[in-house]
Parts: structure tokens; sequence; C-alpha cells
């Protein structure tokens, strides 16, 4: 058989995805299991959404579209943005894609290549470094510490600028930390990228998912500071549980965006018409169940991290945003003879029928991410299972019941 092609040998499929797909496979075989996998939201679309997709069905709203998307739902992505952070995009700076994944693939396709150095943090989500090496240039992951809370430094990130960096990719809200990154760090990174002519790209797909009252409008730094070599990318799956359908987009200069429209016109063409038709109602109806969501988010939060933190064998940090813990269980490892997280986490699927990410999915050996996308119930009792099968290992006594911590 001919041989493939180069570019496949470089990457690594998608750790988060085969957690997904292995806990599919075990309930089609009837296997009850706790999924703590899962990077999506567990409410359903809201309604509103869910009758303007069917509106446009009925109006037969089902052709193609301009490539980067109909031009009232480009509109109303500027909008949304100048209403939550008081910046100014006009729609030939707005491409919408085929979720935030395809942002970024645009994104890494249309600004990188053969000889570039992308600079980003560590723990990373997978996808930002596999896509930096699908567009031929070579990831430079800088790490943030546990003890740090994972903060995203200036400092750290600029030290690792070479003659060779092309640009500097932020998640923030961090999947899987669920760190920020503080806008004076920004700042100081948007600073130095204008003046060594550095892209900034900022992934902002857990955007709405930030629970406490801390200035985080990345944007606006952005538009101040480095305006011409600034690019966002953002979706609607995580803020308005729409996973399924699709739809994400890319905001940066006009130049950029008219590329990556050349790039996605041989790709995928547009989004799916019913889904901008349905993400336009999510951008300018209502925001009310973007907060409900959210605030149930943090109960979850601030109950699995008491329940959690129980374990002397198993530190963590609180979350600033997104909808992941990510626990620090090298004790937990050593007390039981594991000599990975990846190790851990199978072990635990079996014994325990609860699903985990490892963090080597994340060049984190050593952590797990839970998501707790989920039902408080499936938290109490997943939570449960997991110190237990800890303590078991250990040779410990068995945990006590748990009690919410808050409501």
């Amino acid at each position: 058989m001919a041989r493939l092609a180069d570019r496949t040998s470089r990457i690594a499929g998608s750790a988060t995805m085969a957690v997904t797909a292995t806990v599919d496979k075990l309930r089609r075989a009837g296997v009850a299991v706790i999924d703590f996998g899962a990077g999506e939201p567990d409410f359903g679309t809201p309604a509103a959404i869910k009758d303007a997709a069917h509106q446009a069905l009925d109006a037969e709203f089902t052709k193609y579209t301009p490539v980067p998307g109909i031009v009232e739902l480009r509109r109303a992505v500027c909008d949304r943005y100048k209403t939550d952070y008081g910046v100014e995009y006009t729609e030939s700076q707005v491409i919408l894609s085929a979720g935030g994944k395809q942002a970024l693939y645009n994104t890494a396709l249309t600004l990188f290549g053969p000889g570039d150095e992308v600079i980003t943090h560590q723990p990373h989500w997978p996808t930002i470094v596999e896509q930096i090496k699908l567009a031929d240039a070579t990831p430079v992951a800088v790490e943030t510490r546990p003890e740090d809370g994972f903060a995203i430094r200036a400092d750290a990130i600029l030290r690792a600028i070479t003659p060779r960096t092309r640009g500097i990719v932020i998640n923030s809200p961090c999947n899987p930390t669920g760190a920020l990154i503080s806008e004076a760090d920004l700042a100081a990174i948007a600073v130095e990228a204008a003046r060594r002519d550095i892209w900034v790209v900022v992934d902002l797909c857990y955007e709405k998912l930030i629970y406490d009252p801390v200035p985080h409008n990345l944007p606006k730094v952005l538009a101040a500071n480095c305006p011409d070599l600034a690019v966002i990318c953002g979706s609607a799956s995580k803020a308005y549980a729409m996973t399924g359908w699709r739809c994400g987009w890319t905001i940066g200069p006009a130049k950029m965006v008219a590329a990556s429209n050349a790039l996605q016109s041989h790709a995928t063409s547009n989004v799916n018409s019913i889904a901008q038709k349905a993400v336009l109602n999510a951008l300018t109806g209502s925001q009310a169940t973007v907060t409900a969501m959210l605030d149930e988010y943090r109960t979850r939060r601030d109950n699995l991290l008491g329940w959690l933190t129980a374990s002397p064998y198993i530190k963590c940090q609180k979350p600033g945003g997104a909808f992941y813990m990510f626990p620090d269980i090298r004790e937990a490892m050593s007390a039981g003879g594991f000599e990975t997280s990846t190790a851990f986490a199978q072990a635990l699927l079996e014994d325990q029928r609860v699903a985990v990410t490892p963090g080597e999915a994340f060049d984190a050996p050593g952590f797990l991410r839970i998501s707790y996308a989920t039902s408080m119930d499936n938290l109490r009792e997943g939570s449960r299972r997991l110190i237990e099968f800890v303590n078991a290992r250990a040779g410990a006594a068995a945990p006590a019941p748990l009690a919410s911590t808050t409501r």
C-alpha cells in the first residue's frame, strides 16, 4: 500500500475524544458509566434557540450561504462583542466556521508555516498543539505551575520568544485547568507582540464561563495594544449548550479573515444554514440561560472541590472558568502503585466505572481532568467512587458519605 502523507505521522489523535468513544462503547454494551470526561454542557439547547432553527426549516432556509456566514450573523457577532467588551468590529472581520475547533484550525493554516515557532501554554488543550503541527510549524509549550493556579504569566511567554516566533496562542479560560490570564499579562504579551510583529491568537470558547467578577476583557486589551495582529476564536458551543450545532467564529484583521475565507471555501464552505439562524437567536436574544448555566456550574464546582480535597491524596486548585477540575493525583498514584495517570484512569474505569481524562492528554502527567458538566448526583457518586478507589489502593479506610457543601 502506498504510504500516507508525512503530516499524519506528526500528529496524535484526540485523547479527549477517545474517552468519549470509550464511554459510548461501554454504554452501548449495557455498562453504566459515570462520565467525567465529557467536554460539553449537559444542559439542553435553550428553547428559543431551537425554535429559531424550526422557523428556519419551515422557511426552507436550507441552501448554501456565503462561505463566511450570513451577514446578519456576522453583524450579530460584532454587536455581541461590542455589548460585552466595548470593542468595534465590522462584518469583514468575522468568519463563521464549524465550531471553535475549525476557527482555530483555519487560523493556524492561515498564519503559520514551515520554520515558524508558535508559543502556547501547558497544560494545554491538545488540539492547539496538533493544529500548529498540521500547519508545519513548531509548537513551543510554556509550562504553567499548579502552585500558581496554572496562571498564564507574560514573563514566561515572553522568555520563550525567539527570532523564529510567528505566533502566540492563549486559551483563557483554559481547558483543562480552568485558569485565566490577567488583563495585565495579556497586555504585556500584546505590546511585545506588536513590537516584534508576532500574531496573538486568543481562544475564547469558554468566555461566558467565568465564575468570579475578575477583569477579563481580553478583546479590549488586544484592540488597544495589537489590533492588526490579534485574532479571537469563539464559539456558541459552551455558552449556549450547542456543541452539536457546530458553529464558531474568528474575529481578526480583514486581510486575515479573507484568507481564512478562501481556505474554508475549499474545505467545508459555509456553516450549516439552520445552525446559523439558531446562533443568530442565541447571540441577539436573552442571555438569561447563560447566567443560569453559569450559576449551576459554580455550585457544582464548589461542591466537587470540597468532595475531592477531602482526600489527603488529592490536591486541587479552584478553577476560575470553564467546567473542569484538574486535580493533582501524584500522591494517590504513588500510594496506589501507578506509574502514570493514564494507568490510574484506566484502572478507575475498570474498577469503579468512572471515566476521567488522564493528564498525559494535556502534557500534564500526574493530573486528571474531571468535567463537572454533569449532574450533582453524578458528581457526588463519582467522587465517592474515586476516593474509595484511591483509599482501597492505598490501604486506607473507606471514605465517609459525601454531603453537599453548598447549594
